[in-house]
C-alpha cells in the first residue's frame, strides 16, 4: 500500500516482550527508535524477569538516541497461573501502552530478535488503513547462518504456508486464520473486542491463536 494514500497517520505503540535478550535487544530497539513514522510512535519494552541487563541495555541506548523519549521499559509482575510467559509479557506491555498512549489506534507486537527497516511501521499502517484491516502481519526474514538453519528454516516457512495458506487467511469468507507473530500490527479496538491478550494467554502458537481471535471480528492480512 502506498503511504501517500494515508491522509492522517494514527498513533502507534510498539510492544516488545523480552527475556534475557541483552545480546540482541539493542538491534531491535534501535530499529524501532529509528522509525520514520509520520504520526505519533511509542515503544514499550516489557522485560519478562530478565536475569541479564536486557532493560538496562535498552535504557542506555535510548538515553543517547535523539528519539529516546519514545521508549518506556516496564517489568512484568509475577505471572498468574494459566499464562504462557511470553503472553504475560505481551499483556504487561499492552497494559502499559494503554496507560502511556491511550490515543493509540494500533499496537505493533514484535519480537525482541526482529530488526525493522526504517519505513516498516509506516508500510504496515498504510496497508491497514487503506484496506480497512484489523490485523496486518509480516513473515520476517530469518537469518540462515549455520548448516542446520539453512536446512530447517526454509522447511519451516514451507510447512507454515501449507498449514496456514496466506490467501485463505486473507479471505474473509474462509475459516482459516493465522498471523506471523514476529511482526504483527493490530487495531486496539479489535484486540479489545477479541478479549485482549488474555484470550490467548495459554496459547503456544500465540500468533496464529491471536490471528484467529481477531479474524472472528474483522478482516486480517498476512
Amino acid at each position: 500500500a502506498s503511504s501517500r494514500a494515508v491522509s492522517a497517520w494514527p498513533a502507534v505503540t510498539a510492544v516488545v516482550p523480552a527475556r534475557n535478550e541483552a545480546g540482541i535487544i539493542e538491534r531491535c530497539i534501535r530499529s524501532l527508535l529509528d522509525q520514520a513514522y509520520p504520526g505519533e510512535f511509542r515503544i514499550i519494552l516489557a522485560d519478562d524477569h530478565s536475569e541479564d541487563a536486557t532493560g538496562e541495555v535498552a535504557r542506555r541506548l535510548a538515553a543517547g538516541h535523539p528519539q529516546g523519549e519514545r521508549l518506556t521499559v516496564v517489568r512484568s509482575e509475577a505471572m498468574p497461573p494459566g499464562w504462557v510467559g511470553k503472553m504475560w509479557a505481551v499483556h504487561t506491555g499492552v497494559a502499559a501502552a494503554a496507560k502511556r498512549s491511550p490515543e493509540a489506534v494500533y499496537l505493533l507486537l514484535t519480537d525482541a530478535d526482529v530488526e525493522h527497516t526504517s519505513g516498516s511501521v509506516a508500510r504496515l499502517v498504510a496497508k491497514a488503513e487503506t484496506s480497512r484491516l484489523d490485523l496486518v502481519s509480516l513473515m520476517v526474514l530469518l537469518h540462515c547462518q549455520s548448516a542446520w538453519e539453512r536446512l530447517l528454516i526454509p522447511a519451516f516457512v514451507y510447512f507454515f504456508q501449507q498449514l496456514y495458506p496466506f490467501p485463505r487467511i486473507n479471505d474473509p469468507g474462509s475459516r482459516t486464520a493465522g498471523a506471523a507473530g514476529g511482526c504483527l500490527l493490530v487495531r486496539c479496538d479489535a484486540l479489545k473486542r477479541a478479549g485482549g491478550i488474555e484470550s490467548v494467554r495459554g496459547a503456544i502458537i500465540d500468533d496464529c491463536a491471536l490471528g484467529a481471535a481477531i479474524k472472528r471480528g474483522g478482516p486480517v492480512w498476512v
